[in-house]
């Protein structure tokens, strides 16, 4: 992963790297090295966020890092210089004292005993949370205005947020919406004393609470997204029925022997493999729309929505038409392990020319997706359920049926291509077959 230097003499700028065709900005999250560090060639220099995915971005090159350009929390184009790095100087050259001070940005000043990485004079940074630790604080349901920062400004940083839950509840520090343990009756150690405060307050006084807290950066730039696919495309839903039972044949003769290579077989990898057969034979719908223009994709890449706790993450998996069902097993797990961890490179969240989306997963039977932008389609797999279908000769069967939905952009194709596509994507899992 390059972090996309730019040159000049012994200087070389770090700048903000291409993390997806949709994504025009990152968030500084935190800077790992401060000005007068050295740096080795692809060591983390700082940790980027944007809706799709949170990247370390690595030096260009060994050297000793000059001066940090962006400060934390700040939100900056793609292209913009992050850092200076001096190439020119060597790991044992003795450098100023002062390039061991807090960044420009943060303003001289002393750090004081009682308020760890907050300079006096500079900016209050204690207020400012980045994504990771918003979704760990929620996961835990922590007041993060409980936890002491250490960064600088005082900003809560991971290592704040993971010592606080490691060190457990303490009286200053119980967790949001939970009530101190209650003093017992010195009469009856079974009843707490009444909780008198609650009590002469009036129940109405509860009516209409409401909670309010900013969105995140990950569901803001999700919603800009989502609102410009509405805008640019003109999107149409066809949806078509399918029946699994071959599907959950072969799926039941190689599940087992596939585990015990480490492979889980999920019912998603045959809907993906059937995709892209599908998607060689109807190649408008392996493409994007660039102006007036539409683009044919040669490679397959593959986007597979994963659902996070805090948004969506599109993760691609780059010429599936290459994969054999296990090879689509395996990949389909990998980046939706590494989505979860949040370990995914740049070029795991770019290039993708169709998008699957699964929340059938999670029970749901039917739904209308957004495109992908720029993409011209996205399939939606819905969950399998079985019930009673009529079969040849007007019998009645239980069969595992499903269905498939696919928004697509009117502006590429029209009706009868895609109903002919997702008829070729039923054909293929109906009377599936192990290649082609």
């Amino acid at each position: 992963m390059s972090s996309s230097p730019t040159d000049t003499g012994s200087a070389v700028e770090v700048v903000m790297p291409q993390m997806g065709v949709s994504v025009a900005e990152g968030t500084i999250v935190e800077w790992r090295k401060r000005p007068g560090d050295w740096v080795e060639a692809d060591e983390t220099v700082c940790v980027v966020t944007t809706d799709k995915v949170d990247v370390e971005i690595p030096s260009p090159a060994a050297g000793r890092l000059a001066e940090v350009l962006v400060p934390e929390g700040d939100t900056v184009d793609v292209g913009t210089p992050l850092a200076a790095l001096d190439t020119g100087a060597r790991p044992g050259e003795a450098h100023p004292e002062e390039d061991h001070e807090e960044p420009a940005h943060h303003e001289a000043g002393s750090e004081s005993e009682d308020q760890p990485g907050r300079g006096n004079g500079g900016p209050d940074r204690s207020g400012f949370y980045s994504p990771v630790v918003r979704r760990i604080a929620e996961k835990h349901g922590i007041d993060l205005e409980l936890v002491e920062g250490t960064g600088v400004g005082g900003r809560v940083r991971k290592r704040d947020l993971v010592a606080y839950i490691e060190a457990g509840p303490t009286p200053s520090r119980a967790e949001p919406g939970t009530k101190p343990e209650p003093v017992l009756h010195t009469e009856s150690p079974y009843r707490p004393e009444p909780d008198e405060a609650a009590a002469t307050v009036p129940a109405a006084a509860d009516a209409g609470a409401e909670r309010r807290e900013p969105l995140s950066q990950m569901r803001r730039s999700i919603a800009e997204h989502m609102l410009a696919s509405r805008r640019t495309s003109a999107h149409c839903t066809t949806i078509v029925e399918a029946d699994f039972s071959a599907v959950a044949t072969e799926r039941r003769r190689l599940k087992e022997e596939m585990s015990r290579r480490g492979v889980a077989l999920t019912y998603l990898a045959f809907v993906a493999q059937a995709t892209v057969r599908a998607l060689q034979r109807h190649p408008v719908l392996n493409a994007s729309l660039d102006g007036d223009e539409i683009v044919f994709h040669e490679d397959v890449n593959l986007g597979i929505a994963v659902a996070l706790d805090h948004g969506l993450i599109v993760p691609v998996i780059h010429k599936a038409q290459r994969l054999s069902l296990e090879g689509m097993a395996v990949a389909i797990a990998d980046v939706a392990e590494r989505a979860r961890a949040g370990t995914l490179a740049p070029d795991d969240v770019r290039g993708g020319t169709f998008t699957i989306t699964n929340p059938g997963q999670f029970g749901a039977v039917l739904a209308t997706p957004i495109i992908n932008q720029p993409q011209v389609a996205i399939l939606d797999l819905e969950a399998i359920v079985k019930r009673p279908v009529v079969v040849e000769g007007d019998a009645i069967a239980v069969r595992p049926m499903s269905h498939l939905c696919m928004s697509w952009d009117h502006r590429a194709l029209d009706g009868a291509g895609a109903a002919r596509f997702l008829a070729d994507v039923r054909e293929g899992l109906e009377s599936w077959r192990a290649e082609p």
